[in-house]
């Protein structure tokens, strides 16, 4: 059903609701507006957007699906001045770049916990985090590292402490990021670049032209084994297990059928998946929605979207 055929639809029953009620009768509650999903600058951002916005589809909730809004620091400001009503966050980056916690709980399950509680105190809320971690790490060519005897983050500082290093925008101000690399790790004469697009590096560190690159975990190009993700001793980098982030408001909006559909996705999302459909958009050159639609339908949640 087309978003102009549903409003058109709402339109009628409230309508009809309103020719029938009685002057003592209360006036029908409004339609409910789309719910806003965005996603961040990146190709599983995309996907993730997608899969849920689809996904709520098929339950009868309206969805505007606003693509490449931008980094956590972007997202998070959206959401928290009401232009989103939800996004797809990560768990670690979410404690320690927004709530300011960079010595993070032992386990996944605590670091979950405690980020849901920091949420439901200004606002909003998380729901269920996928089996799917993403997290931040530094690669180097494999044939590179193994010259260069650079297994761990830690060898960087003795072996290659000038070493040409390739990042996201926002890596430069985060903790778990050039402020971590510092602190944590001594990392202070770095020569740092920062690439327009997530991908770029890896034809960088093929050529030579960077050493280092920040990468995702669940990259597909990690999949061919040209590439070693360097140990991380101290633990900068935490697990990033993905979470639909939500305003209490549209929580309560929705209702019990906003956490149903979102929880059925998520509940599929593993690390494989996610490396496989990010192979299919970043490799395959296929639409993230198309990419969904199909993921989707192959586990039927979507059998009421045409």
């Amino acid at each position: 059903m087309t978003r102009a055929l549903a409003g058109g639809l709402g339109l009628v029953v409230a309508l009809v609701l309103g020719g029938c009620g009685g002057d003592d009768e209360p006036d029908p509650a409004p339609a409910k507006q789309p719910l806003r999903i965005g996603t961040k600058n990146f190709t599983e951002s995309d996907i993730l957007g997608e899969l849920y916005k689809q996904a709520l589809e098929a339950r009868g909730i309206p969805v505007e699906l606003q693509s490449q809004v931008g980094s956590l620091e972007v997202t998070n400001q959206a959401l928290r001045d009401g232009s989103l009503d939800m996004y797809p966050e990560y768990v670690g980056v979410l404690l320690s770049e927004v709530h300011g916690v960079v010595k993070r709980p032992p386990t996944a399950p605590a670091a979950y916990e405690l980020a849901k509680q920091l949420e439901e105190k200004s606002r909003f809320t998380l729901l269920d985090a996928t089996p799917a971690s993403n997290e931040n790490a530094l690669a180097v060519k494999k044939s590179f590292g193994r010259r260069k005897r650079i297994a761990s983050i830690a060898d960087l500082e003795q072996r290659l402490p000038r070493a040409t290093l390739m990042v996201a925008p926002e890596f430069l101000g985060r903790f778990e990021g050039s402020k971590g690399l510092r602190e944590e790790y001594g990392l202070t004469k770095l020569r740092t670049r920062t690439w327009a697009a997530a991908g770029e590096q890896y034809p960088l560190l093929d050529s030579g032209k960077v050493d280092v690159a920040l990468v995702f975990t669940t990259d597909s190009q990690l999949a061919s084994g040209d590439y070693t993700v360097l140990e991380d001793p101290k633990g900068l980098f935490a697990t990033n297990h993905v979470v639909p982030r939500v305003s209490q408001k549209t929580q309560k909006l929705y209702g019990p059928q906003l956490a149903s559909a979102l929880n059925g996705v998520s509940a599929l999302l593993t690390t494989p998946v996610l490396r496989a459909l990010n192979a299919q958009v970043s490799i395959d050159k296929r639409t993230p929605r198309e990419v969904a639609k199909e993921f989707l339908l192959a586990n039927n949640l979507t059998r009421a979207v045409r």
